[in-house]
């Protein structure tokens, strides 16, 4: 049975990220073994006070991240887009966990992936138009998908819009809610046919 990290990365205990992880989650269940992460219910000093000059202790909450995301076949992030960036406490979450000897390496001057192997999926929520989403979410999608999760070798990355959220009726958030299940049903399927093929 195939792994995925599920890492619901906004802040806001109630939230429509949350109820997206939900239904995320729920389709995912029945093909591979869902590990969530909800940012927040999580505990962690978000600043990297060092950078990567002194060891930083990991918090348990990101030691028990850190782990899923080394055993993960499929990671999906769920966050909103706030002022064209991630919340600082979910980048604060990747400067934590996405450090070198784990999810890279330097050989020689050049960076060494540490994560190949595995696929993602970004889902990002935002109040722009839907004109506008791509273009509101381009930044992130380069920060989130190209400069950390290819970087360090997860290749493919997907992703998913949605909004406008503030300007949206219920049933368009049900329908994106539906979406999102149906995403996970089938890549959790996906994943499991890979590993049966």
């Amino acid at each position: 049975m195939k792994s995925i990290l599920l890492i619901n990365g906004n802040p806001k205990y109630a939230s429509f990220c949350n109820h997206l992880a939900d239904q995320y989650e729920a389709g995912a269940r029945s093909h591979a073994e869902v590990t969530r992460f909800n940012l927040s219910e999580l505990h962690f000093d978000a600043n990297l006070t060092s950078g990567y000059d002194q060891e930083q202790p990991l918090e348990p909450g990101l030691k028990e991240l850190q782990s899923a995301l080394l055993n993960a076949d499929h990671i999906v992030v769920l966050a909103p887009i706030w002022w064209g960036g991630l919340p600082a406490a979910c980048k604060g979450l990747l400067d934590r966990t996405f450090l070198p000897g784990v999810t890279f390496s330097y050989e020689e001057g050049m960076p060494v992936p540490l994560l190949g192997g595995k696929s993602a999926r970004i889902i990002l929520t935002m109040d722009n138009l839907p004109d506008f989403l791509q273009e509101q979410a381009a930044p992130v999608l380069e920060q989130l998908g190209r400069y950390t999760l290819q970087f360090c070798g997860v290749a493919p990355v997907e992703h998913s819009l949605f909004g406008s959220l503030i300007l949206s009726s219920e049933a368009e958030r049900e329908s994106w809610a539906a979406t999102v299940r149906e995403l996970g049903h089938r890549e959790s399927s996906e994943t499991l046919a890979i590993e049966c093929a």
